[in-house]
């Protein structure tokens, strides 16, 4: 037998299609190559300054020693103040585990509650990584396709019929990557009202995006009392701080699977790192203002993206209502070809787009969209006009 073969499970894991398409566009700018890139998903702004100092502080006062696997308790008490404040939602540090980032309470929830033969159900579009970790998990993803006529949200009767037996998780964002749509108050009731008739069901609700919202409150199906016990809400300081390199995420949710996902950390990573958490600290402690400022600019540009994508013959929006993402159908543009190029699903586009028009972009293949592509406007307005004006040029050379 060849030593170096890797694991079945490992084999049937995908590659993370964002991060590849970042380091692509990577290499080509080391090439020399003046490459956009609207592939990244992370804002473009730097971290705070008093989260920064908050940092150096912990540095300077030695919070360098190991750190207890749930996180600080400090911290821990800071996500509670920070669901009761601008959430109204009950939670005790005890009910909350800080992890190495959202991504990493999202796979402690699911390795902590499902086995093998479980369902967990995934409505497409979908973050890319949601479908692998189920995959990882050894349970089986039932993906429900929602488009853009339905402003790619999931309908209860489509819930109601994919629900069963076997069903253990239903996982989704709100705000959404890659489509920037996000749920109603009333939508995410009829959600839950639906999940109320099947109790063994935990809904993991990845809510990384809330504090980039253009219409106001964010909603969370938390909130309601029926579905409240077997909720699991994945938060982090990434999206709406400024702070993805600092790597803290966090879940809360009922006591026995913060403490499930405690057992699990404890034997793969220990706590998140020290110093991160106490910054993440003074950033829940510090208020919204700088995510406020953010949204702003973020807003600005969603209206830049939107107007001039509807020069682009063919190319079908909707109006995203948080994150900074726009998620456009490109059916128009499969089919076609350039020189010897077929472009038969969005990945073509995208790789054509790097080519031909510079601009780096992820096709929605790898969210379970192929006739969409994602656009992330977590760049300056001058780069986004640059970028979009290329596209409709490369899109012209497509017969």
């Amino acid at each position: 037998m060849n030593a170096e073969k890797i694991s079945n499970r490992l084999e049937k894991l995908s590659v993370s299609a964002t991060l590849a398409m970042t380091q692509k566009s990577r290499e080509l700018k080391e090439k020399g190559k003046d490459i956009v890139n609207l592939s990244i998903g992370e804002p473009d702004f730097d971290t705070p300054k008093h989260v920064k100092d908050a940092a150096i502080k912990a540095i300077e006062e030695n919070w360098t020693h190991y750190p207890p696997v749930p996180g600080y308790p400090e911290l821990r008490q800071a996500v509670a103040d920070k669901f009761k404040r601008e959430n109204d939602l009950d939670y005790a540090p005890d009910q909350v585990m800080v992890s190495a980032g959202a991504k990493h309470s999202l796979i402690n929830v699911l390795l902590s509650v499902v086995d093998p033969g479980d369902e967990v159900i995934v409505p497409a579009p979908y973050w890319v990584s949601y479908v692998e970790m189920v995959k990882l998990a050894e349970a089986r993803p039932v993906v429900l396709k929602c488009g853009i006529e339905s402003d790619f949200k999931m309908t209860p009767p489509q819930l109601e019929h994919a629900l069963n037996k076997r069903t253990r998780v239903v996982m989704f964002s709100s705000p959404s990557n890659p489509t920037g749509s996000l749920y109603s108050k009333e939508e995410l009731k009829a959600l839950a009202d639906v999940l109320e008739k099947y109790p063994r069901v935990i809904i993991l609700s990845d809510e990384i995006y809330e504090h980039i919202n253009f219409q106001g409150k964010h909603e969370s199906i938390a909130q309601f009392d029926n579905v409240h016990d077997r909720t699991v809400i994945v938060n982090g300081v990434s999206k709406g701080y400024a702070m993805t390199g600092w790597r803290i995420g966090y879940m809360a949710g009922p006591k026995w699977i913060a403490k499930a996902c405690q057992k699990l950390q404890g034997q793969f990573t220990s706590g998140a790192c020290s110093i991160a958490q106490k910054a993440a600290e003074a950033a829940l402690n510090g208020g919204t203002e700088a995510s406020k400022e953010m949204t702003k600019t973020f807003l600005s540009r969603r209206e830049l993206v939107l107007d001039k994508l509807k020069d682009i013959p063919g190319m079908k929006t909707n109006t995203p209502g948080g994150a900074f993402y726009v998620f456009p159908d490109i059916s128009y543009y499969l089919g076609k070809k350039y020189k010897d190029k077929l472009i038969e699903n969005s990945t073509d586009l995208a790789m054509f787009l790097l080519e031909e028009a510079n601009v780096a972009t992820v096709g929605g293949d790898a969210f379970g969209s192929p006739e969409c592509l994602r656009l992330s406007y977590a760049t300056s307005e001058a780069n986004l006009e640059k970028a979009i004006g290329r596209i409709k040029k490369a899109l012209t050379l497509l017969k």
